[in-house]
């Protein structure tokens, strides 16, 4: 019997402009008090995002049942109409009136320094979903959200006894070290990259062993140097796939996501749940944007092959 995943994370329709020149041939440093500067971007795209969308997006991909959950605005509907083609569950897509989907606006310049506004939107009313809202869930995950979601849905799996990993992701300032504690003791796993590992050992004042002891599996991510795990007091780690091409790094980690969702799914090791996370990040880094990649689980199983050096299953 196959299982489901409850994926709780943020929606987003992400506009990325690029300025053809330098934000420091523009900014005068003895003026940053009064700032005031206008860039022209002639190239811009719109696209599909969000932690939640991104990770149900990948976890479509590979064939397992996913529930996304969250909060979206009233110009949510070509984002629907993209799931819907796709063949998604939107059935706890929750439209909130009077409120905009999440929104990224950002800007890059030609030595790849971003301006970056995010506007949270219907995010943060994403404590209005509740766990037990779905009949059916074996697993979960609990991504960048609104904080009050975050929190409460973290406490309804392990209230519900839903085994869940924590992905606090861009979301980790919005909480203090004990509240990261709670977070970590409530999760089954917990998965992070380099950056926000030091951040919550720094927050938490524990360092990764003891992080580590407290759930089954502490994952670390790692850009292109690949990823190690944390697990029955072993660290596993873990080479990374390699990607064809090197187009646009947003979205990687939520594709390795999805990939760790797949594996602890299917009850695979942890080095062949690695692997598939890894090989999914690969995949995504040669796409720009966050759901432009496509893949099924035959030509997975090949690339993995093919990266690896070991059959899949």
């Amino acid at each position: 019997m196959s299982k489901t995943a409850l994926i709780c994370g943020s929606y987003a329709f992400d506009s990325i402009m690029v300025f053809h020149d330098q934000f420091k041939n523009h900014i005068l440093p003895d003026k940053v008090h009064m700032l005031n500067v206008s860039f022209l971007v002639p190239t811009m795209r719109k696209e599909f995002g969000g932690c939640g969308g991104n990770i149900a997006y990948n976890l479509h991909l590979l064939g397992a049942n996913s529930i996304p959950m969250a909060t979206v605005g009233e110009d949510f509907t070509p984002y629907m109409n993209w799931m819907e083609k796709h063949h998604m569950n939107t059935t706890h897509m929750k439209v909130v009136e009077g409120a905009y989907t999440g929104q990224a606006f950002i800007t890059t310049d030609m030595d790849d320094n971003q301006i970056t506004a995010f506007h949270p939107g219907a995010m943060s009313n994403s404590h209005e979903n509740k766990v037990s809202d779905v009949s059916v869930a074996d697993i979960g995950i609990v991504s960048p959200d609104g904080r009050d979601g975050m929190i409460e849905h973290a406490q309804q799996f392990s209230e519900a006894q839903i085994p869940f990993i924590f992905d606090p992701g861009q979301g980790m300032p919005m909480f203090s070290g004990p509240e990261l504690i709670t977070f970590v003791e409530q999760a089954t796993y917990v998965a992070v990259n380099d950056y926000e590992s030091q951040m919550l050992q720094d927050k938490t004042g524990l360092d990764l062993a003891t992080i580590a002891s407290m759930v089954e599996a502490l994952i670390i991510t790692k850009g292109g140097e690949g990823s190690e795990i944390h697990a029955a007091g072993d660290v596993i780690q873990i080479a990374p796939a390699k990607a064809q091409s090197t187009q646009d790094p947003t979205g990687c980690g939520d594709a390795y996501r999805a990939g760790l969702l797949y594996g602890i799914m299917h009850e695979m090791d942890w080095k062949t749940t690695g692997q598939l996370a890894g090989l999914l990040g690969a995949i995504k880094i040669a796409h720009l944007g966050t759901q432009n990649h496509v893949f099924d689980i035959d030509s997975i199983e090949k690339l993995y092959q093919q990266s690896y050096a070991e059959p899949f299953l």
